[in-house]
């Protein structure tokens, strides 16, 4: 078997049992990054003097029994705005080009503790603000599946990166769907855990209040070990949950038998904006589901209509707060002329931002603004509380609620940004997962009539991950094995070489 046809699980167990050896492993990620790179882009930064010289640390300290962990020397990807001491994280904008922080973010530190190698930065859209990762700084990212399309974003980077053959998981971060959405484009699994299970330590802001960190593999069982390591209360973050260790690995089982599964009416009835595939793979799981055990049922869930409106309000407002902090003082871009320190403000923000950053930091200080404050901030803040409610309603009946990750499959490349506002309603069924502080997982289940895969969400209660990922465990079960992109496209080439 090629190290890269291994999960991160079963190269860990191969590491362990000296089958393969960490430099193995890692030289065949890199050797896959050189041959992908080129027509994906799913990196911004590999430096590998300081992936080798980690790959000795690893080796001694697993021989030494300090790394004993199941996914101990496996290669990880870290997308860019989570922070790597001595390497760059420049949240893909060239105003933070130049910015090598001194630390490393609490889920990096966490990741090396477990005795992973982070590889590499991965693309992303400009300070997670988008839905494609076109909106880079430093070039766009292809989807690995046809790349003449998009990867989905903002973490694009981190999920074609492991959906290529490249890592062999990745972190993503989570704001409105940028782990979950992604994930489905790629034919990746994503999982954002409940609001304050992962520290957002070290994390660059983009929505305080919605910003979560998650880890994106090739399957469940390798996203349930990463969780393992992220999780845990930091005193850093004054968002983080004390919450006792969960052993998600141990508990999966992946029986659905009387599992109570809500399906929300007005999901399936947003016939305008659901692609038929995307119809039918949510319908032909329903009913492989049903078959199964699980316990299905359609429910009216309520304040759909509200959820994008409530989240661009809240997320820029947030967005508009936290980016106040680039101005080209301390630290990042600085325009190289400028006439006194005010107009150094203007023209380095100005200059240093992308347009979807700015449009988005616009919208934030006007709905901030006096006289405007009332009228849309509180107004959404407002109807934040109820979308809370509603989903908490819907939790006293379904253990779980099943629901499309993207009404349709990934967009052709240089569509999604000539209408910003229809990008913005293609997160109708990721943000209100955030807006709630709730788990949800993506989990690949069919290719479309294109020939791109389609994925699908389970949505659980506050810190109901392991029903999820039980219930995600599952879902694969029935569902059978799912390449990944580079793996169906070396099949396809040897069945044409076969015939």
């Amino acid at each position: 078997m090629d190290i890269l046809e291994n999960t991160a699980l079963s190269l860990g167990k191969k590491i362990r049992q000296k089958e393969i050896s960490v430099r193995e492993a890692v030289k065949a990620s890199l050797d896959q990054i050189d041959r992908q790179e080129p027509k994906i882009h799913a990196f911004l930064d590999v430096d590998e003097k300081k992936v080798y010289a980690r790959v000795k640390e690893v080796e001694e300290g697993i021989k030494a029994g300090r790394y004993r962990g199941p996914l101990a020397g496996v290669p990880i990807a870290v997308k860019d705005n989570i922070c790597t001491k001595g390497q760059k994280t420049t949240c893909a904008s060239k105003i933070l080009g130049n910015f090598v922080p001194p630390y490393n973010a609490s889920a990096v530190e966490k990741l090396n503790e477990a005795g992973m190698i982070v590889i590499g930065k991965t693309n992303m859209d400009e300070f997670a603000m988008g839905s494609t990762t076109e909106t880079s700084a430093f070039g766009i990212t292809h989807n690995p599946w046809n790349t003449n399309h998009v990867p989905g974003g903002s973490s694009g980077g981190s999920c074609a990166a492991v959906a290529a053959g490249e890592a062999f998981a990745a972190l993503g971060s989570d704001t409105g769907g940028s782990i979950r959405q992604p994930s489905a484009y790629c034919g990746v699994t994503g999982i954002k855990p409940t609001y304050g299970t992962v520290s957002r330590y070290g994390l660059i802001a983009y929505a305080s209040s919605l910003d979560q960190i998650g880890p994106v593999a090739r399957d469940t069982a390798d996203c349930a070990a990463l969780l393992d390591v992220l999780m845990g209360y930091d005193p850093k973050d004054s968002t983080s949950m004390e919450r006792k260790a969960e052993q998600f690995l141990d508990s999966l089982r992946g029986d659905l038998h009387g599992v109570r599964i809500g399906v929300p009416k007005e999901y399936l009835d947003l016939a305008e904006n659901l692609d038929p595939d995307v119809k039918k793979a949510m319908v032909d799981t329903i009913h492989l589901l049903s078959r199964n055990g699980a316990i299905v049922e359609f429910f009216q869930l309520g304040m759909v209509d509200y959820v994008i409106p409530a989240y661009y309000i809240i997320a820029s407002a947030e967005a508009s707060s936290n980016l106040a902090r680039f101005d080209g003082v301390k630290y990042g871009y600085r325009t190289p002329e400028a006439d006194g320190l005010h107009d150094m403000y203007k023209k380095t923000r100005a200059e240093g931002f992308g347009e979807e950053v700015k449009r988005r930091i616009l919208l934030g200080s006007f709905v901030l603004s006096s006289g405007y404050y009332d009228a849309y901030y509180l107004k959404a803040l407002r109807a934040k509380a109820l979308i809370k409610k509603s989903f908490d309603e819907a939790f006293y009946k379904y253990d779980m609620i099943l629901a499309p990750a993207s009404p349709t499959t990934a967009p052709e490349i240089g569509k999604s940004l000539q209408d910003p506002l229809k990008m913005y309603l293609s997160d109708i069924y990721t943000t209100a997962v955030n807006l709630a502080g709730l788990p949800g997982i993506s989990v690949p289940v069919a290719m479309d009539s294109k020939g791109l895969p389609i994925g699908l969400q389970l949505v659980g209660n506050c810190f109901s991950e392991k029903k999820l990922l039980n219930a995600a465990y599952g879902l694969e079960k029935l569902r059978g094995s799912f390449p990944m992109a580079f793996q169906a496209k070396a099949e396809k080439k040897h069945g044409k070489e076969g015939a």
